[in-house]
């Protein structure tokens, strides 16, 4: 789709969403209720709304990058990657803002149910969320500006999603579920890595420092092919670890549909080609949370 072509109110809003990278908020609700499910602390009503707010502050944050990568001029006519509506003329900058602020005004009212029922640490991982949210592109030092992106996408959609969705259910915590968010939290990181692999030229061109634009091409290929293999290797070390729920290592499954992505990402250099990566990561974390997840359960 072009820059060019007229969008509905839908359309608009559908793309600035960045529907294909929301996968990366459902796999880490998914394992968090599984384990919870499976230690027999499972609450329907609060895994709903915990997934609903995790969906909220990850198209909140999408809106807010949409935004200030525009103010910040990084968002340039030439990037490969999906249109930003800012950038391209489709929603007013004082629109998008008002629509960044308005999901994580929605994803905090109906986080006051799960502050009510786990107390302070859920309004501190909710105040810490919509924080990172926005200071990712936003302030006056944005992480993803200074080479933080990576860790911050692993920390928020790994071990806090993971581990904060278990405790909102079960009202507890440990460290078995902490360590199993790192997964969910590989893959995020994996599909930050193609997003800036594939801008790191106009990354460079506009000051904006990843990882991507630090290190050479073959560092971002290494990062995400760890990124993957740790991910998948990481329910085996939880059942050679605890002699406990052996059918999670199904998940490393995931690494049959993520060979031909490796193989798009050590062949090209650059092109929108990496858009298929992108989206193709993204289902990639829906794999492992539903493999996860039921291998978890069974056993």
């Amino acid at each position: 789709m072009t820059q060019e072509q007229q969008l509905s109110f839908f359309q608009k809003w559908y793309l600035a969403a960045r529907p294909k990278t929301l996968w990366a908020s459902v796999g880490p609700v998914l394992i968090g209720t599984a384990m919870a499910y499976s230690d027999g602390g499972f609450h329907a009503l609060s895994a709903l709304a915990a997934l609903f707010i995790a969906l909220l502050l990850q198209i909140g944050a999408n809106f807010a990058n949409d935004y200030f990568d525009f103010i910040h001029g990084a968002d340039t006519h030439d990037r490969l990657g999906p249109m930003r509506l800012t950038q391209a003329g489709h929603i007013e900058p004082q629109t998008m803002k008002r629509a960044y602020l308005l999901m994580f005004g929605l994803a905090f009212i109906l986080g006051l149910y799960l502050i009510w029922r786990g107390g302070w640490p859920v309004l501190l991982i909710g105040i810490a969320s919509i924080l990172f949210g926005i200071l990712y592109t936003g302030g006056p030092l944005p992480l993803g500006y200074i080479g933080l992106g990576d860790l911050f996408a692993f920390l928020f959609f790994g071990p806090v999603a993971v581990a904060g969705t278990y405790y909102v259910q079960a009202l507890r915590i440990n460290w078995t579920v902490i360590i199993a968010g790192f997964g969910p939290g590989f893959i995020s990181t994996a599909i930050l890595v193609v997003n800036n692999f594939r801008d790191r030229e106009t990354d460079k061109r506009t000051g904006k420092r990843t990882l991507a634009t630090l290190f050479s091409p073959n560092f971002s290929r290494i990062e995400y092919v760890l990124m993957i293999a740790l991910a998948a290797l990481l329910p085996v070390g939880l059942w050679l670890n605890s002699g406990q729920h052996p059918y999670a290592i199904i998940s490393a499954l995931i690494l049959v549909p993520a060979y031909p992505l490796l193989k798009i990402l050590f062949k090209n250099d650059c092109g929108p080609i990496f858009n298929e990566v992108l989206a193709g990561t993204g289902k990639l974390m829906l794999l492992y949370g539903i493999l996860f997840s039921i291998g978890w359960v069974i056993g």
